[in-house]
C-alpha cells in the first residue's frame, strides 16, 4: 500500500504525490513497486531488498538515489500466546525532493512516529531532517521494548526464586535471543548514522536532531548491553544453583544406596547355605532385623560426620 503525507503541523495524509512529502510505503504489492519505479524510477532491487528479513543496515548510492537501510525493533505474538521481539529493515530512499520509506513487516514505528508528529505540531519535516526523525523514533522503540524486556525477565526471575521451572529458564533464554537481535541491529544502525553524520557535514540539517539521534541509539546500544549482561550472569547463578540441587540429591541417592546395602549384606550372610547356629533358633529372624538397624543407624551416624556427605 502507497500512501503520501505532508507535514502540516504534523502529517497528515495527502491523496496524491506533491513536492517534499513523505512516501510511505507498506507490505507492498508487485503493482505498488511497478508504480513506484514508473513515477519516481526507484530502483526495483532497493525495494526487493527490504524484503529480506535478514538484511542488515547500510548506506548506498545508485542513479542519484540515496539508500538508508536501518532495522526497526517489532513485537510480536507466537501461537503460545508469548510475546516475541526482533527486528526488520525499513529501506529509506531519498533523492531531490523525493522520500520513500519501504517496510514489509509489520513495526509501531512509523505509526507512532505520525501519531507523535500530530502532538507535537512538528513543522517542515522533510528530507534529512526525516531521516533523522525516523530514525530517532527507531531509538525510542527500541528503549520501549527494552523496558518491557526488563520487566519480562523481573517477572522469570520471580518466579524462579519460588521454582526452578524449565518454561521460566527456556523464557530467560529467549529473552538473551532477542537482547542479542537488538544489539547487532543498534550496532548496525551506529554504523549508519556515522555515515549518514559524514555525509551532512556540507549539507543542511538539523545539528540538535543529530546529537539527539546519536544519544538515543548510544544509549538503547547501552541499555541492551547491560541487560544482555545481567542475563548472562542470572543464567550463570541459576546454572550453578541447579548443579548444587543436583549435587545434594546424588548425596542422598549415595547415602541411601548405601544404607540399603546393609540389610542385603546381612541377609545374605545368614541366608547362606551354611551352618551359622539360627538355622533352628526362632529369634534368628528378629536378630537378623535388630543386627541390620543397628548397623544401619552406626552407618548413618559415620556417613553424616563424614566431611564427604555434608
Amino acid at each position: 500500500m502507497i500512501s503520501y503525507w505532508k507535514c502540516r503541523e504534523g502529517f497528515t495524509e495527502i491523496n496524491q504525490w506533491k513536492s517534499g512529502c513523505w512516501v510511505k510505503v507498506t507490505s507492498p504489492t508487485p503493482g505498488d513497486i511497478a508504480l513506484l519505479a514508473e513515477r519516481f524510477a526507484v530502483p526495483r532491487d532497493f525495494v526487493h531488498d527490504a524484503e529480506d528479513v535478514e538484511e542488515r543496515p547500510r548506506v548506498d548510492h545508485e542513479d542519484n538515489w540515496l539508500l538508508v537501510f536501518v532495522r526497526v525493533p517489532c513485537k510480536q505474538t507466537d501461537d503460545d500466546g508469548d510475546t516475541v521481539f526482533t527486528t526488520a529493515p525499513l529501506a529509506i530512499l531519498i533523492r531531490d525532493d523525493v522520500f520513500i520509506t519501504v517496510n514489509h513487516y509489520d513495526c509501531e514505528v512509523l505509526d507512532d512516529f505520525i501519531r507523535w508528529s500530530n502532538r507535537r505540531r512538528m513543522r517542515a519535516c522533510k528530507g534529512f531532517d526525516l531521516l533523522l526523525s525516523l530514525m530517532l523514533s527507531t531509538s525510542v522503540w527500541y528503549l520501549k521494548y527494552l523496558k518491557q524486556m526488563n520487566v519480562m525477565m523481573n517477572v522469570a526471575e520471580q518466579r524462579l526464586e519460588e521454582k526452578m521451572d524449565n518454561d521460566e529458564l527456556m523464557r530467560m533464554m529467549g529473552i538473551g535471543k532477542f537482547l542479542i537481535y537488538f544489539i547487532t541491529s543498534l550496532k548496525g544502525n551506529s554504523m549508519v548514522l556515522a555515515r549518514i553524520k559524514m555525509r551532512l557535514r556540507t549539507l543542511p540539517h538539523d545539528e540538535d536532531l543529530l546529537e539527539d539521534v546519536e544519544i538515543e541509539t548510544q544509549q538503547a546500544l547501552d541499555t541492551a548491553g547491560i541487560y544482555s549482561n545481567i542475563l548472562d550472569r542470572q543464567q550463570e547463578a541459576y546454572s550453578s544453583v541447579i548443579g548444587n540441587n543436583l549435587n545434594r540429591i546424588m548425596k542422598t541417592l549415595t547415602v541411601v544406596t548405601i544404607l540399603l546395602m546393609i540389610p542385603t549384606v546381612v541377609a545374605g550372610y545368614y541366608g547362606m547355605n551354611v551352618p551359622n547356629g539360627m538355622e533352628e533358633w526362632w529369634l534368628g529372624f528378629p536378630v537378623a532385623l535388630v543386627i541390620s538397624a543397628v548397623l544401619i543407624a552406626v552407618g548413618y551416624l559415620m556417613m553424616s560426620h563424614s566431611k564427604f556427605f555434608k
